[in-house]
């Protein structure tokens, strides 16, 4: 198959810093969209991956899998798209496309195996599949996104991780018009499901641990905050929730907030993989048929969904914009959560390989 040499931005081991690499991207097949890549966003899921955090990282590494940019070749057979068009690609670009998972549009559930952004099995090259940290990224059409043109390009590019992984358990839990909604932990999750949640209509209440958070989450639009370290507030809010989704990314104990559910109220995991050290307490789930449950980003019909609807409510999260010779920096400030509330990389600055202005 032939392929181009594109500039991409990746490392070559878990303790080595990003740096400036090249790497091959195969020409378009014939359902095959070619997209010059914009803007990609910075998610947590980069920093683990590129780290090898969470073991199985394929290296060369190369992040990313919030991209926008603008089409510049299309497959002879491709109907969805044409050259000049918006377009994004989020955490997939392909799947089996023919198990149950996949019929039902859950590309992210698909029972095969999907194919990650980065970090995948590449069918076409062999190896491994390489992110937006990159010119150009080439995928199937099925897997492309359309982007509505009244949006802010800049800051539409979270949306394809942290948009679609709160939206997702947001409709599948019916959230609507006056559904009582908490949101644990105020990052670059916790600030967009507050955001869709009340797009939606739903009363919207922020657990945090940290009365700093207050204000951030009150002008994002949230109706109240708890301090989940406050047992009088905590008590407040007891069976009143009917879903809470729960966004921290580290090792954090559940129980004080599950009494908080309603009767058949649900709380959706999205922000943490791995083993809780804390053993979950199941007395107020057996007593008020309360459920854990747990969520991962979203299919491609979904996704456009998301995407329809944020273009409708102008609905975008907080960025920072950086470029790409800082993404070493940008880890470490995420680690840091100083950032309010996801970087986005201006690509230009690696194409044209200078530091931007004003971009710190």
């Amino acid at each position: 198959m032939n392929t181009t040499s594109v500039k991409a931005f990746g490392t070559e081991a878990k303790d080595k810093d990003l740096q400036l690499m090249q790497i091959e991207r195969r020409e378009v097949t014939p359902t095959d969209i070619e997209i010059d890549i914009l803007y990609c966003g910075v998610c947590h899921s980069d920093l683990h991956t590129a780290r090898n955090d969470w073991g199985g990282t394929k290296y060369p590494s190369v992040p990313g899998h919030e991209i926008i940019g603008r089409i510049t070749k299309v497959g002879s057979a491709v109907t969805k798209f044409k050259v000049g068009d918006l377009a994004g690609v989020g955490c997939l670009v392909d799947s089996c496309r023919e198990c149950e998972s996949c019929k039902q549009n859950l590309e992210q559930y698909c029972l095969n195996g999907s194919t990650g952004t980065y970090n995948g099995k590449d069918p076409f090259l062999g190896g491994h599949t390489f992110g937006g940290y990159s010119e150009k990224v080439v995928v199937d059409e099925a897997f492309g996104l359309h982007i509505p043109e009244n949006l802010d390009l800049k800051a539409v590019a979270p949306l394809l991780c942290a948009g679609i992984t709160t939206w997702s358990p947001l409709k599948h839990w019916d959230v609507k018009e006056g559904s009582k909604v908490a949101v644990v932990g105020l990052g670059g999750l916790g600030h967009m499901a507050i955001k869709l949640a009340k797009g939606l209509g739903a009363n919207v209440t922020l657990f945090s641990r940290s009365p700093d958070k207050i204000q951030d989450a009150l002008d994002l639009g949230a109706d109240a905050v708890v301090i989940s370290t406050y047992e009088n507030e905590m008590n407040a809010v007891k069976g009143k929730f009917d879903l809470i989704i729960d966004t921290v990314p580290y090792d954090h104990d559940i129980n004080p907030y599950i009494s908080t559910l309603t009767i058949n109220g649900t709380l959706v995991l999205v922000g943490y993989i791995g083993k809780m050290e804390e053993a979950l307490f199941t007395p107020p789930m057996i007593l008020g048929r309360r459920s854990v449950a747990g969520s991962v980003i979203g299919g491609i019909k979904e996704t456009q969904e998301m995407l329809d609807f944020c273009g409708e409510k102008n609905i975008l999260p907080e960025i920072e914009m950086i470029n790409m010779q800082n993404i070493n920096e940008a880890y470490e400030r995420m680690l840091k959560s100083d950032v309010r509330y996801r970087f986005v990389i201006d690509m230009q600055s690696l194409k044209n390989g200078i530091i931007l202005k004003n971009s710190w």
